[in-house]
Formats: structure tokens, sequence, C-alpha cells
């Protein structure tokens, strides 16, 4: 289907790639990966023509048909219907000359023709589309200019889709869905029947939708038969066996060496020795990895906890406007290690709801109480724009540390992930993953109690992804998240709140059960009010049993506190018995030693009487939902 064949391409003195070379099958839906700024984007440049490559040569089959969103989102005051039905520019020609064809041969034709593309189902496979993506039907029947950006950008989205071209090229296209949009993408994409090149750092759709992967590294281009997931195993074995290689070469190597440079004179061993040196020079040597590792992301701990729940509501209520709430029968608790994610399609109040969390928005009504001195750290995309363009990283961390020397601000935006080349680097030059991270570390710089996320992948790689689910790991505050991608949540979440039907609700089951729900559809009306039921039943046991896990949580942080207690006493005494002069009395040290055995012995017991009530605690959770 689509042949690179020896294709070279450079952005001034940058070669993006070089001498790359792949194929792909017709019919095959293939991810397009590598680290941001390797040339992906630059790759589908060159194959819908757009720029033309240095050296080496695209082919696709004649008249196969590119199809990729467009740049600039639908703004007219067309209906979001007529804009994807207008994609399909054949059945709007054919049905054009069917008004004006008088040749009952060519009208034959045209009828025939109509009926193989289906074109009179078309409008409501758009509308199927539509609603995929987010859109009811009066929204469908309406302007796209009365949409903002991100909406028009999933009707552009949709006019692709529905065109149907024999080669799709999607590039980054859950950046502006939703985890609903994203999970009915998926499930298109596995069923569309052509081939698809999809560039993403969502590791979920990579490994539901594709069935090869094109990895960009170093201007190559290589391929891997399968998953995202079974890719990234194979690359981590090929470098395994690259090293393995590349040391045997080496040892290989010194040993030629080592007789050359004992022989070379002898002339009893000259004849070897000249044979040796011609097999070091036809000895060529293996490449050495340059898997660039990625910067951890680092988020401080909050300095001193404080006592559950740091929110509490019952029966609030938020919105934009008096007497006109966006939510409201809020009656929610969220305590101080508490890991939430919000689903619910966009437009149904998640980031109001972030917003009333982080003291954005005050409550209209109802009982809304934060702890005191709570420190919340919020991050939300639309915050890029608020960076000073002007200003670099490091003068967006000295700002926030007043007093300190230049190298101890030096030294905090390293930590943030930024390198001595990209410390004074205006913002504005920055890329959309380096902006994140900054304002990532900017929020999150005095050590909050509370860390909420809204959308904070858009301009992650999958490696920095990745990283961020390491430090949400590794952060002791309590984090609400709202994302689209599947994999941060399920990997950093270990309770789901749904914002849906005007209110926020715990979710009872998981992340697989809610894709279902979403790609399923609702359920009669019936079951919705059985299952509303049993779900308030649940909820209402589920309070219950929180309250009486309160308990339970404190003597959890007794046994915390016990543990860190006797790690110190541990450590006190490894430092007395590691001076040589307690060995000069013998009563003393064996006395030592007596204490840190019994330490140790009651750090193991505390250890296990914390995963004990851990296990318990645990199970409470997940039976209160």
């Amino acid at each position: 289907m689509l042949h690179l064949n020896d294709i070279t391409y450079r952005i001034g003195p940058r070669v993006l790639l070089d001498h790359a070379t792949v194929a792909l099958q017709d019919g095959s839906k293939t991810g397009l990966v590598g680290r941001n700024g390797s040339g992906k984007t630059t790759l589908f440049r060159l194959i819908t023509g757009e720029i033309t490559p240095e050296t080496g040569s695209i082919s696709l089959p004649k008249n196969a048909r590119i199809g990729q969103v467009a740049q600039e989102a639908p703004s007219s005051e067309e209906t979001l219907i007529n804009v994807v039905l207008a994609a399909d520019t054949e059945r709007n020609n054919l049905f054009a000359e069917a008004e004006t064809a008088t040749d009952p041969y060519r009208i034959a034709e045209i009828q025939m023709r109509l009926a193989d593309i289906d074109a009179h189902s078309a409008e409501a496979r758009a509308a199927a589309i539509l609603a995929g993506l987010g859109f009811d039907e009066k929204t469908q029947r309406g302007p796209c200019s009365a949409l903002s950006g991100g909406w028009r950008m999933r009707v552009a989205l949709a006019a692709v889709l529905f065109a149907e071209p024999d080669l799709l090229l999607l590039d980054e296209p859950t950046n502006y869905l939703d985890l609903e949009g994203t999970m009915w993408l998926e499930s298109y994409l596995t069923r569309y029947p052509r081939s698809v090149l999809l560039i993403s750092h969502d590791r979920d759709l990579l490994n539901t939708a594709v069935d090869g992967i094109v990895h960009l590294d170093q201007g190559k281009l290589v391929y891997y038969r399968g998953t995202y997931d079974s890719f990234d195993r194979q690359r981590r074995e090929r470098q395994s066996l690259q090293l393995k290689l590349k040391k045997k070469q080496e040892e290989q190597r010194r040993h030629m060496e080592a007789f050359v440079e004992r022989f070379r004179y002898k002339a009893s061993k000259a004849t070897q020795a000249q044979s040796r040196l011609k097999a070091l020079a036809r000895l060529e040597p293996i490449a050495a990895i340059t898997d660039e590792s990625v910067t951890p992301f680092s988020f401080p701990d909050p300095q001193k906890k404080i006592a559950p729940p740091i929110v509490d509501m019952e029966g609030a209520s938020v919105g934009y406007q008096p007497g006109q709430p966006i939510l409201d029968r809020l009656s929610l608790r969220i305590d101080d290690d508490d890991r939430i994610a919000l689903l619910g399609s966009n437009g149904n109040g998640k980031s109001t709801f972030a917003k009333l969390i982080a003291g954005r928005l005050e409550a209209d009504s109802g009982r809304f109480k934060r702890a005191h001195n709570l420190d919340i750290a919020y991050f939300a995309q639309h915050q890029l724009d608020e960076l000073n363009p002007a200003h670099s990283p490091y003068d967006h961390v000295r700002a926030l540390m007043q007093g300190a020397t230049e190298a101890q601000v030096r030294a905090r935006t390293g930590a943030m992930g930024f390198a001595r080349g990209k410390m004074d680097t205006p913002a504005r030059d920055l890329s959309g993953g380096e902006k994140a991270r900054l304002l990532l570390g900017l929020a999150t710089f005095a050590g909050a109690h509370l860390l909420i996320l809204d959308e904070p992948t858009n301009h992650l790689d999958i490696d920095s992804r990745e990283a961020l689910v390491h430090a949400l790991a590794d952060y002791s505050g309590a984090v609400i998240l709202i994302s689209h991608d599947r994999h941060l949540i399920e990997a950093s979440a270990d309770r789901l709140w749904l914002v849906a039907d005007g209110t926020v609700t715990p979710y009872p089951n998981d992340i697989d059960d809610y894709r279902r729900l979403v790609l399923d559809g609702p359920s009669p009306r019936a079951n919705r009010r059985n299952a509303r039921n049993d779900a308030q039943d649940r909820r209402k046991a589920g309070a219950e049993k929180r309250s009486q896990s309160a308990p339970l949580r404190k003597e959890i942080r007794d046994t915390e506190a016990l543990i860190a207690k006797l790690q110190k006493e541990l450590e006190a005494l490894d430092r007395k018995l590691g001076e040589p002069a307690v060995y000069d009395d013998p009563g003393k040290s064996t006395t030592l030693a007596k204490t840190r055995a019994d330490t140790v012995k009651s750090i193991a017991a505390a250890e296990q009487r914390w995963l004990a009530l851990s296990d318990e605690h645990e199970r409470a959770v997940a039976a209160s939902g």
C-alpha cells in the first residue's frame, strides 16, 4: 500500500530522516511512534506531498485517496451533519450529476455506483460517527460556528472518518477527545476497512487499534509486528541482544589488537599479525544504543499532613451564574491519600468540579468545606498560555525563590527536568511537552496536599507519560485526575467518580465496565431505574462503611508512624555498632546487637500489621464503591 524508499529529509543542519525505508501492506493499521520532535509529523507531510524529500521516493497505488484531519477546523454556518456529508466528494459529485444527466446508460451507471458506495445511508452513517464523538442530534443539526475550537476539531475528525480514504493519516487524534470519545475511536479504528497510519502517544489506543508499529528513531524507520506492548518488548530484546553483540565484538577487537601489538614485529608471526590487522579493518563497529532516557517528574510531598477529610461536601451545588448550577446534589469527601479519576463526557462539568475543589469557584448552596491550610496544586491545559513567553524556565522558578542564590534556583530548575541548555530558553521557544513540564513543576512547587490534573498528557510522549505515572505513584498527597489516557487512569487512580446528569457520584465498577457502557449505550429505562436504585443503595452502604473505616485509617497512620520511628532507631543503632570503640566493652556491644535484632523484629511485625490493615482497608473501599 505505502512504500517509503531511502527517504532523507533535513531541516537546516538537523537530519530528521536518514535514508529511511519502510513498507506497509494494504489494509494495515499502523502506529507511528517516536520521541517528540523526532519527525513524525514531517513524515506525514512527506506522504501527502506537502514537502519533498531530499532523496528517495514515496509510492502509493494509483488513484489511492489519502485523508487526514483538516488543519483548520470548520467554522461556517453550515450544520455539522452537512459538513461531514460534504467530505465524501464522490457521493456529492454523483448526486449533482444525477440531477442533470440525460443519457440512460450514464444514469444507470450513476445509480449503480451510488448503490455500491451505500450513498443513500450516508446521512445515518455520518450521524453515527458524530454521535460517537459526542454530538447529540440537536447539535448535529446546528451550525459549526456555535462550537468551540476543540469541538470543531471533532467535526473535522468525523468528516475524514466518514470519507473513508484508502490511507487514513491521524496525528494525535485523541488530543481533542475526552475518554469517552477516545474509547469510541479505538473501537471504530479496529473496524475501519482500509489502511491507517496513526501518530499517537496513547498506549491503550496503540494496543487496541493497530496491528503494527513503525518506530522513528535516529532518522531510521523500523517496523514491528503487533501492538505497542509487543513493540516495546521486541525493542528491549533487540537492545539487549545488541548490547551483548557489542560487548562480544569489543572483546574480540581487544584480543586481536593485543595479538597484533605482541607479534607484529616478530618474523615468525608477521603473517598472522597482518591477517589480524586486515580483520580489524573489516570489523564493522556495532552502533551504540543511544536511547535517551526521559527526565523523571518529581512532585514534592506536602510538608505537613492534614487530617482527613481534606474536602467535604453535602448537598452542594456550583455554577458560573447564581441560580443556574452546572452541578448540584454533591455529597462527597476527599481524604488525604485519595486517587480519584473523573469520568464523563466533555461538557458534563468535570472541569467545573475541578475548579470547585481548587477554590476557583465557590459553592452556591449546601455545605462545602476545605481543610484549614489545605494547599492545592491545579494544572489545566489552558494555563500553558499563562506562561510568560519571554521568560525562561529559570526566570519562572526565580520568581518563586526570592532571595535564593543562582545555584539554588538552577538546581531546582534542573530538578524539574530542564538541562542547562533549556533553562534559559524563552517559554515561547519551548515545545508543548516542555511547557507542560514547566507548568507542572510550578504548580506543585510548594508541596501541595492535593494535586488536580486536568488533561496533563496532551503534549507528552509515551515515555514522559510513563514518567508521570511513576511520579504520581511516589507522591504522597491526594490526586484528582481528568484524562482521556486510559493507561494513566488505570495506573494512577484507585477510585472513579462519574460526572453525569448534573452531579458527581462514585462509579462502582472499573474502567472496562465503563468502556462497555460507553460503547454499548445505556440500558432500557426500567433497567436504568433499577441500576440507579442499586447504585444509590451501594453508595449509602459505602458511606456507612467509610464512616466505619475511620478507626482503621487512623490505625494505619499510627502504624506508619511507628515504622518510621523504629527505622530511625535502627539507623541510630547501626551508627553506634559501626564505631570501633563500642567493641572495647563486650557487654555494651552485645546489648546493642540484641537491641538491634529486637528492633528488626519489631519493624517486620509492624510492616506485617500495616499490610494486613491496608488490605482490610482496600477491601472496605472496594466494597463501598
